[in-house]
């Protein structure tokens, strides 16, 4: 679900970036910023704080976007986010962004949880195997949980799919009782 104030530039950044695939290049370089800026607690500060000037704010997220290589439409992105008082914001807004992106190429997102890493070729079995159930191409975002012994939980929308040990093990223990 978008939040309300994320729509309206998310749509935004859709429909001046042309297509998807545009769109996706811009938000993979606004999650990067925003990571950027996460990870610095002076940089937090600076735009959370009202006083500072936006010119201010302004030369630090070019300096900032020249050393991440940030395109000329992500760069006019954040300046109207600065602008307009929801720089902070930006996680929202590139989550939206994101959404409208997946939902334009058919792309469902499955939050997997596996009880060890997986190598490159599990997730590649992995993602066929959910793309064969959803009939839609998958994007996995994976993390891992010690707690399930063994197997894995993916999550599509509101839909679960719990091939754990400890899933098994609870179901086995629902069927005896």
């Amino acid at each position: 679900m978008i939040r309300r104030f994320a729509r309206p530039y998310a749509t935004a950044i859709m429909q001046v970036a042309g297509t998807p695939e545009a769109a996706r290049k811009v938000y993979d370089e606004l999650v990067r910023f925003d990571r950027t800026r996460r990870r610095s607690n002076e940089l937090q500060e600076v735009f959370a704080n009202p006083g500072i000037e936006t010119s201010a704010k302004l030369a630090i997220a070019s300096a900032i976007g020249g050393k991440l290589g940030l395109s000329p439409l992500t760069t006019k992105v954040l300046e109207i986010l600065i602008n307009n008082h929801r720089i902070n914001d930006l996680g929202a807004i590139a989550e939206g962004l994101s959404i409208m992106i997946h939902s334009a190429l058919d792309i469902v997102v499955a939050e997997v949880s596996t009880a060890h890493e997986l190598n490159a070729g599990e997730v590649h079995d992995l993602t066929a195997a959910l793309e064969k159930k959803t009939g839609k191409t998958v994007e996995v975002q994976l993390r891992t949980d010690p707690t399930l012994l063994g197997g894995m939980v993916a999550r599509i929308g509101s839909e679960i799919f719990n091939a754990s040990v400890s899933g098994r093990i609870e179901k086995l223990r629902h069927n005896l009782t």
